[in-house]
């Protein structure tokens, strides 16, 4: 049944892309960019374009960054959509998967309609202001943490060969 699971993680990554558009959608509707919305003492909501890659990352690279990052997201998604039937009964790697694939293709939107990703949550600390960043964005970075944690410390195939094999460790 690995077609099932694999459409339920495609699922996944399509239910993140509608809120991170829909969470887009609101913002544009209530605010202009650079407006400030106070919610706590850490965080509010700013409305910005964000041209570039993760904190800023060449946004002022004069427009073909805008294609680079779309061209690049978009091979990404279709690498995950390609691998994902392997891993799709391998909880951890295929939510971290979906997770990127979702907020990749999310913010590929943004770079189509807009010409740069909406960024608008803002975390804040002891004067110190982390740049702003959506959904998809945070929908990256949590799949990409899972990824790590996968890596150092998931149980993968070629640990169960090794083992099987008689050359893994021995206890």
């Amino acid at each position: 049944m690995p077609s099932r699971n694999v459409d339920r993680w495609l699922w996944l990554a399509g239910v993140i892309i509608v809120l991170d558009q829909l969470s887009k959608w609101l913002v544009l509707a209530r605010m202009q960019p650079g407006d400030s919305i106070y919610v706590a003492p850490f965080f509010n909501w700013v409305l910005t374009f964000n041209a570039g890659a993760a904190f800023s990352f060449l946004s002022d690279a004069g427009g073909w960054q805008r294609w680079f990052f779309t061209l690049m997201a978009l091979a990404i998604s279709a690498w995950i959509v390609s691998i994902l039937p392997r891993h799709s009964g391998e909880f951890r790697i295929s939510l971290a998967l979906t997770l990127i694939l979702g907020g990749a293709l999310g913010n590929v939107i943004d770079r189509l309609r807009f010409g740069a990703v909406v960024d608008f949550v803002q975390w804040h600390a002891a004067g110190f202001y982390w740049p702003a960043f959506n959904i998809a964005d945070a929908a990256i970075s949590i799949g990409a943490v899972l990824m790590i944690i996968d890596q150092l410390f998931g149980k993968h195939d070629s640990d169960d060969r090794a083992a099987r094999s008689g050359h893994g460790k021995r206890t």
